[in-house]
């Protein structure tokens, strides 16, 4: 079976999905899409309707791209309110000969089983570790032998009340949630290698209005926080400061702004216009203070987070998040955290944004999950593969007409 797999991330600023395909351990971008987003503040829903509306223009972006019917999706939720907690499980193995997925997925049940809050769901189960016949530790016990299978989980959970409104905006779009998981899960396996699996650290992920640091032991995250700030306060201050409107705020920031200000040119001007219709010119140098000073303060609350949530040590921090795409924000980084901090940059063709990281990492998670035990999910009908096949294979032929086109050019120029 192909595996094909659809995510999506409602965020205040945008509402993003991919499609991506795993071939040989690698996975391929078939599409993508990115509208703005309505009904959203601060990672709640506020307007079923206005949200789904623009739900339905990503999705509309993406079938119109694939030629197929999207139906079902892996979704990111809110790690707002979330709660932690660690259980553990016991189950006789169905066939001593060889452990396989579905003695994971019956120990793992054994584990949650009664531990789950009444106003909550269950979001992620993450397994610490697994012990075979009580001694032998192991992270993936699969085929190996034994009688009985021991498991230690951590387990988080989310208010129904904020989910059950998050999915109903999903049912209106006609779109079949096979599964969720926390934005700041995706962003851990967007980043994820075998070192970051051995150490602890933190990940920080500026949003629109908020902005996610979250604690990571071994790959497993064990503490979060949302703090209330986030790029839009940079967008605010330009906007106030300068009197001019949102929209030109951002596009102010997004193209002549530099994060550290001292590589800013006090020579380079730009013309803007006042809500009141007033010209003016500003400096690079001037502006970037502005967007330096809001930076600076978001992360230095993000450190003192950190350590408000462990006092343990931390070996790495990852910044993600549109807000790092910003020329020159690795300098104002590397000032606040000094060389233990660097910005994730997501180098996969197609979505070369920090803002598609959570929902990039969330594929990935869900590929490992069905992986640890065992199991497939058909996301996509025979036809709509087939489809989706027929339009890869066109956008291959071109690409490899352009490549042949630019070698071919290469060597007449020799």
């Amino acid at each position: 079976m192909k595996k094909i797999y659809a995510g999506i991330d409602i965020g205040t600023d945008s509402v993003k999905i991919i499609v991506l395909e795993k071939i040989k351990g690698e996975f391929h971008l078939l599409a993508s899409s990115k509208v703005k987003s309505r009904g959203i503040k601060r990672s709640e829903v506020v307007d079923v309707r206005e949200l789904s509306n623009s739900v339905k223009m990503a999705v509309d972006e993406i079938e119109g791209k694939l030629d197929i019917k999207l139906k079902k999706i892996v979704a990111c939720v809110s790690t707002k309110n979330c709660i932690f907690n660690i259980v553990s499980g016991k189950r006789d193995v169905i066939d001593p000969n060889c452990i396989t997925g579905e003695d994971i997925s019956e120990v793992f049940r054994d584990a949650i089983m009664g531990q789950v809050n009444q106003d909550y769901e269950l979001v992620t189960a993450m397994p610490i570790t697994f012990k075979i016949d009580g001694n032998l530790n192991v992270k993936d016990p699969k085929g190996r032998c034994g009688k009985v299978l021991e498991t230690k989980l951590v387990i988080t959970e989310t208010p129904k009340e904020q989910l059950y409104k998050f999915l109903a905006v999903l049912d209106l779009c006609g779109l079949e949630v096979v599964d969720i998981a926390f934005g700041t899960t995706g962003d851990y396996f967007a980043v994820r290698n075998d070192s970051l699996d051995n150490q602890v650290g933190a990940i920080i992920n500026i949003g629109e209005d908020t902005t996610n640091v979250s604690v990571y032991n071994k790959g497993i995250m064990i503490k979060n926080s949302v703090i209330n700030v986030g790029s839009y306060y940079v967008d605010h201050d330009l906007s106030y400061i300068y009197n001019i409107s949102m929209e030109d705020a951002r596009d102010l920031k997004e193209n002549f702004v530099i994060a550290a200000s001292r590589y800013a040119d006090a020579n380079d001007k730009i013309e803007l216009k006042t809500t009141g219709g007033t010209k003016y010119n500003v400096t690079q140098l001037d502006v970037s203070k502005v967007v330096e000073a809001r930076i600076e303060e978001i992360l230095k609350v993000s450190k003192k987070e950190i350590k408000n949530l462990t006092n343990r040590k931390i070996s790495y921090i990852i910044v993600v998040g549109g807000l790092s795409e910003i020329a020159g924000f690795s300098y104002v980084l590397d000032s606040v955290f000094g060389n233990l901090a660097y910005v994730y940059n997501n180098n996969k063709i197609g979505i070369r944004n920090n803002s598609y990281t959570s929902v990039f990492g969330l594929l990935k998670y869900f590929d490992n999950k069905l992986t640890l035990r065992d199991t497939e999910c058909n996301m996509f009908e025979l036809e709509d593969l087939k489809k989706i096949i027929t339009v890869k294979s066109r956008n291959d032929s071109v690409l490899n007409r352009m490549l042949g086109s630019f070698l071919q050019n290469k060597e007449d120029k020799v």
